[in-house]
């Protein structure tokens, strides 16, 4: 694989795919890969705009959100399977999900949840992971996720799991610097400290997105604009090493096609150390 860090392919900046938006992302001016939900598309029946974008050269990256790797139990083989064959279909030079507990004993929590960063969890994870990396066809990245708690028992920083999970595992990591500045805000955690301890070379991409603060509490809402701290801890990263792709999130409340642009703009500024593209977040 040809990418930044010597590991991963070189993606540039994208843009989430969504249905509600299918002709807009194609319009996007720029835009250079999409991400697709893969719990919403099917490898069978690929919506007609993704094979558009494919046809266009366009990378397509599968992001699970449902696999739970956090768990306790294996994956899901019938979860797995339908992961391999979507990225089979899309041609995707790699599947990324979340660190995240989901589910236990059949019951489905209806949110990402924190998985307890204790050595114990870490090598339940990590079987989890090696898991998931024999059965799926291209590699694998992990993102950390826009926690609202942390467990009693966690014995390391997020950096440190996700580093020795990595060094563990080889699987990479997807950045969303988004989840780290709510991590900072509500939990108090020290975001660029983070940025600092996490291994460049298994980085595979970042993410961003906007938020709002509500009573205090940071929601990662993916349906607001790019804040200007998110765009700096995006230049927090690149500082150490730029990233081989970032992508914007936007999942509801999607602004006229300009804001986008400016939004997709405001990123390019950051990779290219532009100061001013943490000011350039605003609504248009």
């Amino acid at each position: 694989m040809d990418g930044s860090s010597g590991a991963w392919p070189t993606l540039g900046v994208g843009i989430g795919w969504r249905d509600e938006i299918d002709v807009v992302v194609e319009q996007l001016p720029g835009v250079e890969w999409v991400e697709v939900v893969a719990e919403n598309i099917s490898p069978d029946r690929l919506p007609p705009s993704i094979r558009l974008l494919r046809a266009r050269g366009l990378p397509v990256v599968p992001h699970g959100v449902a696999l739970g790797l956090g768990g306790a139990g294996l994956p899901d083989k019938a979860r797995l399977d339908r992961l391999a064959r979507l990225a089979g279909a899309l041609d995707a030079p790699l599947v990324t999900e979340h660190l995240a507990f989901v589910r236990s004993g059949g019951t489905e929590a209806g949110h990402l949840l924190p998985v307890p960063r204790s050595r114990e969890a870490l090598g339940v994870i990590a079987e989890n992971v090696r898991v998931a990396q024999r059965e799926l066809p291209v590699p694998l990245a992990l993102e950390n996720i826009a926690p609202h708690f942390a467990w009693p028992e966690d014995e390391l920083t997020e950096a440190q799991f996700l580093a020795e999970l990595a060094d563990r595992t080889g699987v990479g990591l997807l950045v969303d610097v988004a989840n780290l500045y709510t991590g900072q805000v509500n939990l108090g955690v020290d975001a660029a400290a983070e940025i600092a301890a996490l291994p460049v070379e298994a980085i595979a991409y970042a993410h961003v997105a906007g938020g709002r603060l509500i009573d205090g509490v940071w929601h990662d809402t993916h349906t607001h604009p790019l804040s200007p701290p998110v765009l700096e801890l995006l230049a927090e990263l690149c500082g150490r090493a730029r990233p081989p792709g970032v992508l914007l999130e936007r999942d509801g409340n999607y602004p006229p096609p300009r804001a986008l642009s400016a939004e997709l703009e405001a990123i390019r500024q950051v990779l290219r150390g532009d100061e001013t593209g943490c000011r350039t977040a605003r609504p248009v």
